[in-house]
């Protein structure tokens, strides 16, 4: 059997004007560039250091 990784649900709640450069980066790395914007990722090791770094602006959902 081949393993399976799960997913996130990654939506974005807050904006990223005014918040330093890697933060707005960070979020366009994720897929998310809007208000409420819902995103479905892998959940690799790098997607979840992508997700703390702004864990302040984003909601997070395990998905299956």
């Amino acid at each position: 059997m081949a393993d399976k990784k799960g997913t996130v649900k990654v939506t974005q709640i807050g904006s990223p004007i005014g918040r330093q450069k890697y933060q707005r980066e960070t979020l366009k790395g994720l897929g998310l560039n809007k208000m409420h914007k819902t995103r479905e990722l892998e959940d690799t090791a790098s997607v979840r250091g992508m997700i703390n770094k702004v864990k302040h602006l984003i909601s997070v959902e395990e998905v299956g």
